[in-house]
């Protein structure tokens, strides 16, 4: 199970730059001018005995290369060969393959057998290091560290907090459409180490992180009863939220991790409820003949979003945490579902259904703004990686196959899927680790 010695990793910012004058870098990406040109980075092999510093070298390359801000220089092209990453590298030699950046590193192992990773970024044009950092860890725990090392070059560069080292939970499926199986599963944000979570034959859905990334919420139909769990990822162990009459829907944490808000069907109609986890009351927010589901709540807890047909299609609407001034923010054509608060506050994510297509799309708080970024067959259930510019959702095909899981960033240029054992759905991003 997932433990919490992973998270144990003492990091340690260095003094590997004091050799070197300092200045402002030339080398950086304003991820805010909407579709960037991917930047031109090497990253070579760490030194390292045997192959580990390749792989680590390769992880990062790869986190980088699939934030669609990068554009990693193929290794074929280098000239200098690195032999000691605590030397200044020959500029020239790298600016000659255009490589506007350029990462070395050293992989060792201490007496106690940890494992020592450390590296350096450095500004190829402006003839300077531009961070350098080290990171001990266990020596299984290498691909960890390889995702670290990504996100401190993605922050160094952009100036924005990365998300490579992260998790995904998610509904894995296998088998034929008819008597398709499905088990919650976990995998690391680039689709590693996936491992199930659940062994049963039931029908899971919509699992979803707490804030302390230690415990998830998802629907099961566990003895034909509807019923929203709490799993601990640390112990495997799992509780009953509450049961309740009717069916349950699209649990979710609050950012403080207090409660749960969830859809419960009554005679009907669905309205939307919070659980206080510690002393297990309930609170009805909405009180409609209409569906009312999907809640997420903002960053600061303060406001709601969710999906109501009360108006005769599904729309979205925004509400106080109370459930106080609720009211319409979607106004498309066609139907509005599944939406997300964005972790940094500014945008909600949504499933749209217009013209025989399913689309995921963001807009401002308010409604304004509204943008499209993919379009396909059946396009739902998009999750917000924690610094708020990428998105993952699930794509149903036309034909007889399953849902895959794909990533897509804010621009809408830069679509992936997010390779996966088998079928794949329901994904939700983690908080970053620590």
């Amino acid at each position: 199970m997932f433990r919490r010695t992973l998270l144990r990793m003492l990091v340690v910012l260095t003094g590997l730059a004091a050799f070197l004058p300092q200045a402002w870098a030339v080398v950086e990406i304003n991820i805010n001018k909407g579709n960037v040109e991917p930047l031109p980075i090497a990253v070579t092999d760490f030194i390292a005995n045997g192959d580990l510093g390749q792989r680590i070298s390769d992880v990062v390359a790869a986190d980088l290369k699939r934030s669609g801000l990068f554009a990693p220089v193929n290794k074929q092209a280098f000239i200098e060969k690195i032999s000691n990453p605590d030397q200044a590298p020959r500029f020239e030699d790298w600016k000659v393959i255009n490589a506007q950046a350029l990462v070395t590193g050293r992989v060792t192992q201490e007496g106690d057998g940890r494992l020592r990773a450390e590296f350096r970024l450095w500004d190829t044009f402006a003839g300077q290091q531009l961070t350098g950092q080290q990171f001990y860890t266990q020596p299984e725990n290498w691909r960890r560290v390889a995702h670290i090392i990504a996100d401190a070059i993605y922050e160094r560069l952009t100036g924005e907090k990365g998300y490579f080292d992260t998790r995904i939970v998610y509904v894995a499926e296998s088998g034929p459409k008819t008597a398709r199986k499905r088990q919650l599963a976990i995998m690391d944000q680039d689709g590693f180490n996936a491992r199930a979570l659940t062994n049963s034959n039931e029908l899971v859905l919509t699992p979803r992180f707490s804030p302390n990334r230690q415990e998830i919420t998802y629907m099961s139909f566990e003895g034909n009863q509807p019923r929203v769990y709490l799993l601990q990822l640390e112990t495997g162990q799992r509780e009953v939220v509450g049961n309740f009459p009717g069916m349950t829907f699209s649990p979710r944490f609050s950012p403080d991790g207090q409660k749960v808000i969830m859809s419960l069907q009554q005679e009907g109609n669905s309205n939307i409820y919070t659980m206080d986890l510690r002393s297990r009351t309930t609170t009805r927010l909405t009180s409609t003949a209409a569906i009312d589901t999907s809640p997420s709540y903002s960053p600061d807890g303060s406001q709601i979003v969710f999906e109501s047909d009360r108006g005769g299609k599904p729309q979205l609407y925004v509400m106080g945490a109370d459930g106080s001034g609720q009211r319409r923010i979607s106004f498309g054509d066609g139907s509005y579902s599944t939406p997300v608060w964005s972790p940094r506050g500014d945008l909600i994510a949504f499933t749209k259904q217009s013209g025989g297509k399913f689309s995921i799309g963001v807009m401002k708080t308010d409604g304004s703004g509204e943008r499209i970024l993919t379009s396909g067959f059946h396009n739902e259930g998009p999750t917000w990686a924690p610094n708020g510019r990428v998105l993952m959702f699930f794509r149903q095909g036309a034909g007889a196959g399953g849902p895959q899981i794909y990533s897509i960033d804010l621009s809408g240029y830069n679509e992936q899927q997010v390779q996966t054992k088998g079928f794949a759905s329901d994904p939700a991003w983690s908080p970053l680790l620590e």
